[in-house]
C-alpha cells in the first residue's frame, strides 16, 4: 500500500507542473520523465520556466492542495501531509547540489513549523541547520563521554506526606553549554533514533540507582521511567526492560513505566498487547500528562494501566480556574471509578495540595515537596525522609 501511495502522489505531482517543468532524480538521464523520486518519500520538482519566485509559490500551493485530498487505496481512505522547501537560482545556489541542499533545508524548516506548508530558503536556515547538525553529533558522543545524567523528582503520598517513589528525569551536562534542556535534545534524539540507546541507558541506570537506594535498608521506593514513542514501538521493549531489571537485580514491582496518551492511541490494539505483556511480568504502567492528549474513553477502560498522572497545566490553576478545577475533579473521579491510582504533577502551593487532598488524590510531585535531585543526593534525601517519618 505504501508503494501504491507513492505512485499516486507522483501522479498528482505530474498534474501540478507544466510540460515545460519536470521532476527528476539527480544523476538520472530520464529528464523527460514528469515524476521520479529523490528517495524515500521525497520528490524533487524542478521548475525551469518561471520568471519570479512567486511562480514557484503558486506551484507549491497547487501541490499542497492536490496532495491534501484523500487517497483511496486498497479500499481505505488515507490522508497525508506535505512539506515543501523552495530554493531559487542563482540567489540560493549556482549548481544543482547547492540548490538541492538549500531546498532540503527549507523543507525541514517547513516540517518543524507544522507541516502542510511551503517555505523559501533563507540564509538563516543554514545557521539553524548547522546548529542542529552540531547538536546531533555532540549527542552521539554524549553517551560514550558520560555527559548524560539522571535527576530524580520524589513523589509523595498526598494524605500522609511520606515519600512513595521517584521519577527519573534525564539531563545533558554539556562540557561547554552546561545543562542542556531535555526540550532541546529529546525531540532531536527521537527524530534521529538516538532515543533508543539513550532510553536503554536511562532504564539501566535508573534500575541500578533504585537498587542502591534499597541497599540502604529502607522500604523499597519504586522508580518511574518515561518511555519514548520510538521505544514503545520497538518489538523488543519488554525484553529491554527485563534485561535492565535483571542486570540491576531489581524486582519488577520496583519499576514503573510512564507512557503518553498520543503514544498508545496511535495503535491501540498493539498498545493493549504490550501493556498486558508488561503487566504479566509484574511491571506497572502509568499514563503520563493525562488530559492533554486524545484518549478514547472506550479504549482507556481496556488499557491495563495502574495509574494516571494529571498534567501540571491543570494542577497549576486548580485553585484559581473553575474550568481547570472541574477537569482535575473529573479526571480523579473517573480514575477512581476505574480503580487507578492518580498522581498530580507540578504541585507548588499548599492550596493546590489541599484541593487534591480534598478529592482523595493519591500521590503528588512538584516544587512544593522537592525539585529534581541529582542521583547522589537522593540517598541523603531518603534517609532524612524516613528519619522524619
Amino acid at each position: 500500500v505504501g508503494d501504491e501511495l507513492l505512485k499516486s502522489v507522483a501522479e498528482r505531482l505530474s498534474k501540478c507542473v507544466r510540460q515545460t517543468d519536470y521532476i527528476a532524480r539527480p544523476g538520472e538521464e530520464a529528464f523527460f520523465s514528469m515524476v521520479s523520486r529523490l528517495g524515500g518519500d521525497e520528490f524533487v520538482v524542478l521548475l525551469n520556466d518561471i520568471t519570479q519566485g512567486h511562480d514557484a509559490a503558486v506551484v507549491a500551493n497547487r501541490i499542497l492542495k492536490e496532495v491534501s485530498q484523500p487517497f483511496l487505496l486498497s479500499g481505505h481512505e488515507m490522508f497525508i501531509s506535505t512539506s515543501i522547501g523552495i530554493s531559487l537560482y542563482p540567489a540560493d545556489g549556482e549548481d544543482a547540489e547547492t540548490l538541492l541542499k538549500n531546498a532540503d533545508t527549507a523543507m525541514y524548516s517547513a516540517k518543524e513549523q507544522g507541516k502542510n506548508k511551503h517555505l523559501f530558503f533563507a540564509s538563516s536556515m543554514n545557521a539553524k541547520a548547522l546548529e542542529r547538525f552540531t547538536t546531533e553529533n555532540e549527542l552521539h558522543r554524549a553517551l560514550e563521554r558520560k555527559e548524560l545524567l539522571l535527576y530524580y523528582q520524589p513523589k509523595f503520598d498526598v494524605r500522609s506526606g511520606t515519600i512513595t517513589g521517584f521519577e527519573a528525569l534525564i539531563r545533558w551536562k554539556h562540557p561547554e553549554k552546561g545543562l542542556v534542556s531535555p526540550a532541546v535534545f529529546i525531540p532531536l534524539a527521537e527524530e534521529t533514533g538516538l532515543i533508543i540507546p539513550i532510553g536503554e541507558w536511562v532504564l539501566k541506570t535508573a534500575c541500578l540507582h533504585c537498587k542502591a537506594w534499597q541497599a540502604l535498608g529502607f522500604a523499597p521506593l519504586p522508580v518511574s521511567v518515561n518511555i519514548s514513542k520510538r521505544q514503545f514501538e520497538q518489538h523488543k521493549l519488554v525484553e529491554t526492560v527485563m534485561t535492565a531489571l535483571r542486570e540491576a537485580e531489581l524486582s519488577p514491582e520496583s519499576l514503573e513505566l510512564e507512557i503518553t496518551e498520543s503514544m498508545i492511541m496511535q495503535n491501540p490494539e498493539r498498545a493493549i498487547a504490550i501493556l498486558h505483556e508488561l503487566k504479566a511480568k509484574g511491571i506497572r504502567t502509568s499514563l503520563d500528562d493525562f488530559g492533554t492528549g486524545y484518549s478514547s474513553l472506550s479504549y482507556l477502560r481496556r488499557f491495563p494501566l495502574d495509574s494516571l498522572k494529571i498534567d501540571r497545566s491543570f494542577v497549576m490553576h486548580v485553585t484559581t480556574s473553575p474550568d481547570d478545577a472541574a477537569i482535575a475533579s473529573a479526571i480523579l473521579a473517573m480514575a477512581q471509578a476505574l480503580k487507578l491510582k492518580v498522581v498530580a504533577e507540578g504541585v507548588e502551593t499548599d492550596q493546590q495540595l489541599a484541593f487534591l487532598r480534598g478529592l482523595r488524590c493519591d500521590e503528588a510531585q512538584g516544587f512544593l515537596f522537592s525539585k529534581p535531585l541529582p542521583a547522589e543526593q537522593c540517598a541523603e534525601f531518603i534517609t532524612k525522609a524516613f528519619s522524619r517519618g
